[in-house]
């Protein structure tokens, strides 16, 4: 008994101060990151919502489960971690008491029965997985497989050393029972069957197993502990921490806003050599950035969704995590160093690491090419798909926020957008009196605010660049407006006054022309609505809708914003707007990653196309939160597409497939963005001439209307 002790503390010990050194090291790597008093403060003011995502993501692994086989294989594994703890409480207490049982519950047959249920069913995931990694051999992992350039070696390992966990599990509690040892009756059907054939050896020889199953019971979780510490199955302990700190448990919605030293900047009184802007080291992420890095899987999954990746291009989210950590693990021994003496100490590819640019071409070593930053739409499917909620976009948009505000590295074809943006507050540099030509022709007349919004209007209509300017864009504003008029609802809008939200700058990475124009949003709309109890907004681009709602909320603008599906869908609901006229045709619906994933808006756009006579509605594949981008966003709208497939051909190429008579959506960018590629399609013959796309809004006041009108046709 003695001996057992001493060998079970003495592996005890090495196994945690060999880890814990790890760990350690690891903590101060983290702790060298910029500081972000913004996620704790998260946490303490959203407590209930934060356990709520860990329950959803971590117990409940509620976005692993949308893959499954692997997702359910994933479950019972985690879940074996989980339950499994009690066997080895069981397992040190018999260290020191033979006899010794979990107080309370360490008899209750239930619990015998769980852990070896759990260890049965992860053993069955184990085979699943150990099944993929075959499917998806070296050879196979080309540039489609989500494996791609995953770390895949020490997954085999991590498989070989979870099943040592079962099998000496089940060694110990089989002699345990032998010798009588055991604190369950019934109930452990599987340590039962291993009892019964290890009975036939005699109680010796079953009191011998019984110390050596339990002594290799846990040198094989120490030594577990140690592989994880040392690799990417570190997320087993770190992704409840990514999650918990995670800064949106529901919806992508806003951009943080940059900080320096844990304070947001202030660009009037910002100094270039104190402040850091976005991030040109890596060093220069915070802390959570530091442990989004650590806690990749390599899964693949964000890649996978990815719509840059998917249509041939450089950027693959995975391998941005993966490189960046690579890079802040190799720089390490570099960024922790504590005198200049003492890196002069370090090796010399220390030193080369240290020296490489964070963003660069190959030329310039860089860890990320500019190519991978500026392929991104900020979609968010990979934020999205994320097991361990990693921000992948947040990074991407701060690399490119100091490439533009210090480097003015970006690509030439934007310098029109930024110009456009800060003279004349527009992308298209048109005139501010030119945001009311839409409603020319309409048989009724739109209010326009001079210094106040009349007591009498219900909303400020925000119709927003496109809405006011792009042609296309027009007609959904014409039938918005419409819409609004026949269901008696009082609006307003701005007109010259207003200007663009900023979407497009702060997705590039120009941050300071973001604020200035949002300051001067946020004053007009303040000065309109005055002291107005009631502050509503209807939006008709999702980019000012989540710009409006989610991120004015940063400066000053706090408005009750919706947008203008959601207020078409609840005046139908309500019987205020009747669909009457049928549209016997085929559609599918695109959904804006904006108004998707960015705000959980899924259901009111297909709520109105429910309620169109005749519609017959069908989904592309790629749908609702794995809807596929139209390729506008993060300023890509007004940026050439050079390498590989347009994002937008792939989308229309999904929808053709259905062969619809219209593509529908609720963006103006999407519906430019399709529109084009549609066009592209109908002149090289693979679409029909009659195959339309159009604003869900266009449909609805098509059928609203008491007698059929010749309708818009929209290429």
């Amino acid at each position: 008994m003695a001996l057992r002790i001493a060998l079970g503390l003495a592996m005890t010990a090495v196994g945690f101060a060999v880890a814990g050194h790890r760990l350690w090291w690891l903590y101060r790597l983290a702790r060298r990151g910029q500081p972000a008093p913004e996620r704790i403060e998260a946490v303490r003011s959203g407590i209930g919502e934060r356990i709520t995502a860990q329950l959803a993501e971590v117990f409940g692994q509620r976005k692993l489960l949308k893959w499954s086989l692997p997702g359910l294989a994933h479950f019972f594994v985690f879940w074996a971690f989980v339950i499994l703890l009690t066997v080895y409480i069981e397992a040190y207490g018999a260290l020191f008491d033979h006899d010794f049982h979990i107080p309370l519950i360490g008899t209750w047959p239930v619990l015998g029965f769980a852990q070896d249920f759990i260890a049965v069913a992860a053993f069955c995931g184990l085979v699943a997985f150990g099944a993929i990694r075959i499917r998806t051999s070296p050879k196979r992992l080309d540039r489609g497989s989500r494996f791609y350039r995953s770390h895949l070696g020490g997954a085999w390992l991590i498989l070989f050393m979870i099943f040592n966990v079962f099998w000496t599990m089940f060694l110990f509690r089989g002699s345990a029972i032998n010798t009588g040892a055991f604190p369950y009756r019934t109930g452990a059907f599987v340590s039962e069957g291993a009892a019964a054939a290890l009975a036939p050896l005699g109680e010796g020889v079953n009191g011998a197993l019984e110390t050596a199953g339990l002594l290799a019971h846990l040198a094989v979780m120490l030594t577990f502990l140690v592989i994880i510490a040392y690799s990417k199955h570190l997320h087993i302990f770190l992704a409840p921490l990514n999650v918990l700190f995670s800064r949106r448990p529901d919806g992508l919605g806003p951009l943080l806003p940059m900080r320096s030293n844990g304070k947001v900047i202030d660009f009037e009184d910002a100094d270039p050599d104190e402040d850091v802007f976005g991030r040109s080291k890596v060093e220069d992420f915070t802390w959570k950035g530091l442990l989004d890095f650590a806690t990749c899987t390599e899964c693949g999954r964000c890649q996978s969704q990815c719509p840059a990746w998917n249509t041939g291009k450089p950027l693959n989210p995975k391998l941005v995590i993966t490189d960046l950590r690579d890079h802040a693990l190799a720089k390490a021994p570099y960024i922790l160093a504590s005198s200049d003496e003492e890196r002069e100490k370090l090796p010399d590819e220390v030193k080369a690491e240290a020296e490489r640019p964070l963003v660069g071409d190959e030329a310039a070593g860089g860890v990320i090419h500019p190519d991978v930053l500026w392929s991104c739409t900020t979609c968010g499917a990979c934020v999205e798909q994320c097991p361990v909620d990693i921000e992948h976009v947040d990074h991407i948009l701060d690399m490119r926020r100091y490439q533009v505000l210090i480097e003015s590295s970006f690509p030439s074809e934007a310098n029109t957008l930024l110009k456009n943006l800060e003279n004349k507050a527009n992308p298209w540099g048109l005139n501010a009196e030119a945001r009311l030509d839409w409603t020319e022709g309409l048989d009724f007349e739109v209010p326009v605010v001079d210094e106040k919004v009349p007591d009498d209007v219900e909303y400020l209509f925000w119709v927003g660049c496109a809405g006011a300017l792009e042609d296309r864009a027009k007609k959904t504003t014409r039938a918005i407006a419409e819409l609004l008029h026949l269901a008696g609802v009082k609006f307003a809008v701005l007109g010259p006054m207003e200007g663009c939200t900023g979407d497009p700058a702060r997705r590039i990475g120009n941050e300071f022309l973001f604020q200035m124009l949002a300051q001067q949003n946020v004053e007009t709309l303040n000065e309109a609505f005055g002291d107005r109890p009631a502050k509503k907004i209807v939006a008709m681009c999702p980019h000012c809708f989540n710009t409006l709602s989610r991120e004015y909320p940063q400066i000053g603008g706090d408005y009750d914003v919706v947008h203008h599906t959601q207020l078409l869908s609840q005046l139908v609901a309500e019987g205020r707007l009747t669909p009457v006229t049928p549209i016997e045709e085929s559609i599918t619906y695109h959904d804006p990653c904006y108004l998707g994933r960015h705000n959980k808006v899924y259901t009111p756009p297909r709520e109105i196309l429910a309620n169109v006579p005749g519609m017959q509605a069908r989904e592309m594949h790629r749908c609702r939160d794995r809807g596929f981008c139209c390729g506008a966003g993060g300023a890509r709208m007004w940026m050439e597409e050079r390498i590989g497939k347009r994002v937008n051909a792939e989308r229309v190429d999904e929808a053709l497939a259905l062969d619809p008579d219209l593509v529908s959506t609720a963006c103006p960018f999407c519906l430019v963005m399709l529109g084009d590629a549609i066009a592209e399609k109908k002149q090289s013959g693979d679409a029909k001439e009659s195959l339309e796309i159009v604003d869900v809004a266009q449909l609805l006041v098509r059928s609203v209307r008491q007698q059929e009108q010749p309708a818009e046709r929209s290429s």
